[in-house]
């Protein structure tokens, strides 16, 4: 029934500094930097007129200040839900992938083969990261039926709604991109999620202008 529907656009948080680093953040509180914080005002003005109706986000300020930018724009609150953190990567946390295969490399191994029972001294194993995040979706979708809804988290996070939607084992290989502000869309009905489109950043092509106008934010060449 489409008064059951969820529609979701789900997002992962602008550009860190750590992200360009390729170092690990987990729960670390890292911002935006200077490019995160224009990828969100862009994400903004292409959601603004999408009918969203609430916006849920991590507290990590990365996450945060992606939706604040998107809660400036339609006008609405910003609930956090500290269910939508990144995975918590424990001792690895600051650690570059190279730092953690030289320091670990039986840790790094596993990581890598996506072992579902892994987890880093100090962190949440593969599968119980999977089931707090879908858990999460799954209880902010249920409270939306009919309505459309925003959720701002990380790139673990989104791998996870992704799975999720498309029935793949958390064990697979991601072959699919989960880039920086990008928007992805699902549905959610009591059925289970399903993938409308994944990836789309055509709002921020940089020969793309965003015109805000009265009939809201139209991507134009410039």
């Amino acid at each position: 029934m489409p008064d059951q529907v969820t529609r979701l656009f789900v997002i992962r948080h602008g550009e860190t500094a750590w992200n360009l680093e390729t170092r690990i953040q987990g729960h670390i509180d890292i911002p935006l930097n200077d490019k995160g914080r224009w990828q969100a005002e862009r994400l903004a003005l292409a959601l603004q007129d999408e009918g969203i109706e609430a916006i849920y986000s991590s507290d990590l300020l990365r996450a945060q200040h992606t939706a604040e930018a998107i809660a400036r724009a339609t006008g609405l609150p910003l609930t956090l839900d500290t269910a939508l953190r990144e995975r918590h990567f424990g001792r690895l946390e600051g650690k570059t992938q190279e730092e953690v295969a030289a320091l670990w490399p039986e840790e790094a191994l596993r990581w890598r083969q996506r072992d579902p029972a892994y987890g880093p001294e100090g962190g949440e194993t593969l599968q119980d990261f999977y089931a707090r995040c879908v858990d999460a979706i799954t209880r902010l979708a249920s409270q939306h039926p009919g309505q459309a809804i925003a959720l701002v988290a990380h790139g673990g996070v989104l791998d996870c709604f992704y799975r999720a939607a498309n029935r793949v084992p958390v064990e697979v290989p991601r072959s699919w991109k989960v880039t920086n502000a990008s928007i992805n869309r699902l549905l959610y009905s009591p059925e289970g999620f399903s993938m409308v489109a994944w990836a789309d950043d055509a709002h921020l092509d940089d020969d793309l202008v965003l015109d805000e106008s009265s009939d809201g934010a139209v991507a134009r060449s410039s």
